[in-house]
């Protein structure tokens, strides 16, 4: 035990304690609430078993990814298509790990840990901690994203489990507007934390393609959407940087 701001707490307990205050105070609570509720009520509609999809929650934790199985599986879709679906959803993860590990890690910091840091990894659970585990001490990081991790992932465990209860009470057009809030505040929260021209770029690009690579049935158009307006954003960037530095 260290003696930190004048009390006794460990740097893990005291930083787990940061991270559920973080997490009950996140505006991701709200629009997990919505989008959770929607993904146990379409479970419901569909006929699986409650255990089912509380535990799908659980250990996937990704809305689109869950979307995806819930509805693939209930349209009779082989289990192996419905699994390469999910892993090429998740995917998009993965380099949100990558990004915050770094800042989380320190010399001492045990695997088990960290383990569960990287489970927490979702869209609203990488923002936050991307946004506030720089302000935290370095040894507390780890603790601290988990403490956010188990705030949002425990409320959206519980609302799985009620949208499914509350099912037949809520009208379809409810439930789809749900689910729609995590696309949405995930697009307003990378518009207030972009900084560089890149991210302003990245953003507007994909706005553009998205809709019209849907229009043209190209499949997998959320992954290409992301490779063209990542990658063109990534070309002005270099050029706009190497122009600047002529410049001077």
């Amino acid at each position: 035990m260290a003696e930190r701001s004048g009390s006794w707490v460990s740097p893990t307990v005291e930083g787990y304690l940061a991270g559920l205050r973080a997490g009950v105070t996140s505006v991701f609570l709200v629009v997990l609430v919505g989008t959770f509720i929607s993904i146990g009520a379409l479970a419901h509609d569909l006929g699986f078993p409650a255990l089912w999809v509380v535990l799908s929650t659980l250990l996937i934790w990704a809305g689109p990814a869950q979307v995806i199985m819930i509805s693939a599986l209930g349209a009779g879709a082989a289990p192996f298509e419905v699994a390469v679906a999910v892993s090429l959803s998740s995917i998009r993860l993965l380099p949100m790990v990558v990004a915050l590990l770094p800042i989380v890690r320190a010399k001492n910091t045990r695997w088990p840990g960290l383990l569960l840091a990287t489970h927490f990894v979702a869209v609203s659970a990488w923002i936050e901690a991307l946004r506030l585990a720089p302000g935290q001490p370095r040894e507390n990081r780890v603790a601290f994203v988990n403490g956010i991790g188990t705030v949002l992932l425990g409320v959206s465990t519980l609302s799985t489990a009620a949208g499914y209860y509350l099912a037949l009470a809520m009208p379809r057009s409810l439930v789809a507007g749900m689910l729609f809030l995590t696309p949405m505040s995930f697009l307003v929260s990378v518009t207030r934390s972009s900084r560089m021209l890149s991210d302003r770029l990245a953003a507007v690009i994909g706005l553009v393609v998205s809709p019209i690579l849907v229009s043209a049935g190209v499949g997998l158009d959320l992954m290409w959407t992301g490779v063209v307006g990542g990658s063109v954003a990534y070309l002005v960037h270099r050029w706009w940087s190497r122009r600047r530095e002529g410049r001077e």
